[in-house]
């Protein structure tokens, strides 16, 4: 797959509906974007060595132990406890061949297996760290893919919210803290992670690849196109910057003000 190839698949990815959206072939093609000399088939085995092995489980464990002794156990998929900032973490592909990498990384294996069985799995966009949300006999559970799948008590969703600022009276709120998220958000929010990863490094390119990626998954956003626009700037592109910027301003109905200041600073600098 070319990096022509993955855009063209994100585009059309981005006009899926939410039940519809190729999770883990949309996460691939995000790798192949990035690097388009790599083979995908290794991420693709690891899905469906999931499947079969949590289709064997599931005939004699409950759905939240199945699910984490089949990705975890057998396949041993955990988190990057001594490298956590290492680039591979946020990468699908990478993450496949290691074994380890980011909680939303993980979770996206955890959730094509545990769809494919037939099992009521989604991402929770929790502040700071990805979780998953599996459906039980007794109610939904918060499910850590960083820590080998283990189930996450309410008490500890409570201290994780205040840790993260929430205020009490929302770290409280289970079913606010617990809400499901789409799978769209899912990759958006790896590709956020691959973005603010290179603006910290000053790789202006891979921030501009993956800010792209954004806005190829969810066209109706706006701001998506101001991360490229900033990741085109830090290299120099001040045309191709002002491209991004209309395009924000487009979708927006040019009501971001910060997009209109953004640009007339960018048109300073070209004047």
């Amino acid at each position: 797959m070319s990096r022509e190839d993955a855009e063209t698949y994100l585009a059309q990815a981005g006009q899926c509906v939410d039940g519809d959206f190729p999770l883990l072939e949309a996460a691939i093609a995000c790798a192949l974007h990035e690097d388009p000399t790599r083979d995908a088939q290794q991420a693709r085995d690891l899905g469906e060595a999931g499947v079969e092995h949590l289709t064997q489980r599931l005939a004699t464990e409950s759905p939240e132990e199945a699910l984490a002794e089949a990705m975890a156990g057998d396949l041993g998929l955990g988190g990057d406890l001594f490298t956590y900032e290492h680039p591979d973490n946020a990468d699908i592909l990478s993450v496949a061949e290691r074994r380890k990498g980011l909680p939303v990384a993980l979770g996206v294996y955890y959730l094509h297996v545990s769809r494919r069985c037939g099992l009521t799995v989604q991402g929770v966009d929790f502040p700071g760290h990805f979780l998953l949300r599996i459906e039980t006999q007794e109610g939904p559970l918060a499910l850590d893919p960083y820590a080998e799948g283990r189930v996450v008590l309410p008490s500890e969703l409570t201290r994780r919210a205040l840790h993260a600022g929430l205020t009490p009276n929302v770290a409280d709120r289970l079913d606010r803290l617990m809400a499901p998220a789409a799978d769209r958000a899912v990759l958006m929010r790896l590709q956020n992670n691959i973005f603010a990863r290179a603006v910290a490094a000053r790789d202006f390119g891979r921030a501009e690849r993956a800010a792209l990626r954004r806005a190829l998954l969810d066209p109706t956003d706006h701001r998506p196109w101001l991360d490229v626009a900033a990741a085109r700037e830090g290299q120099g592109a001040l045309a191709g910057a002002l491209q991004a910027l209309a395009q924000a301003s487009t979708l927006d109905g040019g009501a971001a003000l910060a997009a209109r200041a953004h640009r007339e600073r960018v048109r300073l600098q070209l004047n």
